[in-house]
């Protein structure tokens, strides 16, 4: 709770890191700033200097400069109408695909941030936050801005770390659908590739395939393929093993059959008969989150449809 410049760390933070303790309280817009003024002593855990990955204790007490203080009163007296009108209107028709005491699953739609920060004032979980009165309100994973479906959060910490730990050891099973480019040579198959993020081409950060990757594997089915000028195109299911950023993305590219819409990593050629074909937006959709419940220990399977603007696929009907 905060009082003044004092934020008391309660059970529910207990042995969290403080960098992630305060862009849970504080929000992510400005997490270069925090990271900024732990390091330089302004921020301060019962008035020692710490780092951002000190771990904190219930009972601690944060002491937390102006600038800092000032964004977390911002956020936590923010009212629905401060947020964008549009975000508003997406999240009032948003379907919930699952809600309990400790958990909700919602259809994200395509073109929708989960989260404020680079150039984007408020995102879903924000808006979630103000619009139900959830301010415990957290993301279990992560969803690229132009992929819709099915997205996991957790109401409360406690929640969210057996999420998170389901995660890590691979306990949930992801399917998602993905309409590409070509058709891929064999019906099913597997994925390998050492990823790596931050790397800069054409003034861009792009994720690519290196040696000081981390293991990234994706299982994929080829479910359906077309023919038709100027675009051949398939659809295929998609299992990944891990969830690095951007992982689909960069291993069907690598596969020579780039997502259709991606403006990111496919070939502009494809890009170009992709719009002459009708098509708009990124053809990736994570329909399937099979996993379980952090507290029943029941396992729930949550499907998300297919977004209207898979217009493409209505020839396949």
């Amino acid at each position: 709770m905060q009082e003044n410049s004092i934020l008391t760390i309660d059970e529910n933070e207990d042995g969290s890191r403080l960098d992630r303790v305060l862009m849970r309280h504080l929000g992510t817009a400005r997490r270069a700033l925090m990271l900024r003024l732990i390091r330089k002593g302004n921020v301060r855990i019962n008035k020692k200097r710490c780092k951002p990955e000190s771990r904190v204790a219930s009972g601690d007490e944060i002491f937390l400069p102006a600038s800092l203080r000032q964004t977390e009163q911002a956020l936590s007296h923010q009212q629905s109408d401060q947020l964008p009108a549009s975000l508003l209107n997406k999240l009032r028709v948003m379907p919930v695909l699952f809600e309990d005491e400790c958990l909700l699953v919602v259809n994200k739609p395509a073109g929708m941030v989960v989260h404020g920060g680079s150039g984007h004032e408020a995102g879903l979980i924000e808006g979630l936050k103000v619009m139900r009165d959830l301010p415990d309100l957290r993301l279990a994973h992560r969803l690229d801005r132009d992929t819709s479906g099915v997205l996991l959060m957790a109401k409360n910490l406690a929640a969210l770390r057996k999420l998170t730990e389901s995660f890590r050891q691979r306990d949930m099973q992801k399917t998602y659908f993905a309409l590409v480019a070509g058709h891929p040579f064999t019906s099913a198959g597997r994925m390998i590739s050492h990823l790596a993020k931050g790397v800069v081409q054409g003034g861009e950060r792009m994720v690519v395939d290196a040696i000081e990757g981390k293991e990234s594997i994706t299982d994929y089915q080829v479910m359906m393929q077309w023919q038709e000028a100027p675009l051949d195109y398939a659809m295929l299911a998609l299992f990944p093993h891990s969830g690095r950023t951007h992982q689909l993305r960069v291993q069907l590219q690598q596969e020579g059959h780039a997502i259709l819409g991606d403006g990111k990593y496919a070939d502009k050629t494809e890009l170009s008969a992709y719009k002459k074909a009708g098509g708009r937006g990124l053809m990736l959709h994570a329909w399937r989150l099979r996993f379980e419940h952090p507290v029943t220990g029941k396992q729930l399977e949550l499907k998300a449809m297919w977004p209207s603007s898979w217009a493409l696929l209505k020839r396949a009907y």
